[in-house]
């Protein structure tokens, strides 16, 4: 058994000292696999950072709640007697002074010019009111200040401000023939809301001629509290609601882009997953070619079959292992970070930062290796099958 391990070990040796010698062809199996593996995880990376930008906002003591039947805030509608209703349900933690910790809170989309094309995009205009500060501790003010409640102020989500243009402290915006002032930008931990515009809802309201909210957020007083909330707000018959917390919220809407963007990425990599392993079929084939007469002296001197083959299978997965890896660092390099935008749920532009993970790029080099063998295998077989004389007598 040591002899057999001792011969995979002397012919792979070989082999790989040998592959700069034949590098422009190794580079074949390279270079196709890094684009593998750099295309899949870079595509890949869109989902786990739109997932991500949701998720930050989803908590599981957070709740919002809306009309029954709504997948989104967009398509909800509340009254203001049932927003009330809402925020006084047993469930909600109240503040130190007894008021719950809830906001009503109103949505609508607002056209404004892209930084980059000036083309009209849609933007999230949310109206909301002092317990939506509250509510969210993570959003903070990091330029201007806040709005003055009842005023056409605003404040800007950092990520909005990078991508549509007049969105700086002092511009004005006309929404509806009445013109607006943003006094601030905010910073929310980098999750969805930093690509909203938040305003007062009533000034909102009254532009956009609503007498209604979209939604209510509310704070828990537990976690055991959801189910509290959930039999007082369903006993009410005067009330239709979808009651669900916001982690699973924020999933439900990630979902859909999150599933087309892998199905994308998996497809187009299992497309250039097959030209790779033709590739690296070619690039073996023709090393094999090339090394008969080396792999027929080297079964006459007594090496058998299964080291050859092993060690040819060996020398592919190792070139594919180094595809692997340099696909995987130049996608992390390039993409990890990168800004994007793309229309959410409620059909407003939603801002991502790529997210590419340990665990996209093993997987990324995981699908290397298996190229690697694939490409190998059938090659590696022929190379075993020589027949060491006529081998010898051909070259």
């Amino acid at each position: 058994m040591f002899a057999w391990f001792n011969q995979i070990f002397q012919i792979s040796w070989m082999n790989l000292k040998n592959v700069p010698a034949r590098w422009g062809a190794s580079l074949v199996i390279v270079v196709g696999i890094a684009g593998v593996v750099g295309v899949l995880t870079a595509v890949l990376s869109m989902a786990e950072g739109f997932k991500a930008t949701l998720g930050k906002a989803g908590q599981e003591d957070r709740v919002i709640v809306m009309r029954s039947g709504a997948t989104s805030e967009l398509s909800s509608g509340l009254s203001r007697e049932q927003a009330l209703l809402i925020k006084q349900a047993p469930g909600i933690l109240r503040a130190s002074d007894g008021t719950p910790m809830a906001a009503a809170e109103l949505l609508v989309i607002a056209d404004l010019p892209k930084k980059s094309s000036l083309t009209l995009a849609n933007a999230a205009l949310r109206g909301v009111q002092s317990g939506s500060f509250l509510l969210r501790p993570e959003v903070k003010i990091v330029e201007g200040r806040k709005f003055t409640p009842g005023t056409r102020e605003l404040v800007v989500g950092k990520q909005a401000s990078q991508q549509f243009a007049n969105l700086t402290v002092g511009a004005k915006l006309a929404f509806r023939d009445s013109d607006w002032t943003v006094v601030g930008v905010f910073e929310a931990a980098g999750n969805v809301h930093e690509s909203e515009l938040w305003a007062d809802a009533e000034a909102l309201q009254n532009t956009y001629r609503r007498n209604g909210f979209q939604s209510v957020s509310a704070q828990l007083e537990n976690k055991e509290s959801l189910s509290t909330l959930k039999a007082a707000l369903n006993s009410d018959p005067s009330l239709s609601l979808k009651i669900s917390t916001l982690k699973e919220y924020y999933a439900n809407q990630s979902k859909q882009l999150s599933t087309l963007l892998t199905i994308l990425g998996y497809s187009i990599g299992v497309i250039m997953a097959v030209g790779a392993v033709f590739g690296a079929l070619n690039t073996m084939y023709a090393a094999i070619s090339t090394r008969s007469r080396e792999i027929a002296t080297l079964r006459a001197l007594g090496f058998s079959a299964g080291p050859v083959v092993i060690s040819v299978l060996l020398e592919a997965i190792v070139l594919a292992l180094l595809g692997g890896m340099i696909g995987a660092a130049l996608s992390y390099l390039i993409f990890n970070g990168y800004t994007a935008a793309t229309l959410g749920a409620n059909f407003s532009q939603v801002a991502f930062d790529f997210k590419v993970t340990g665990a996209l790029m093993i997987q990324g080099i995981v699908l290397a290796i298996g190229i690697g063998f694939i490409g190998g295998l059938l090659p590696s077989w022929r190379a075993a099958r020589l027949s060491v004389t006529t081998a010898l007598r051909a070259l």
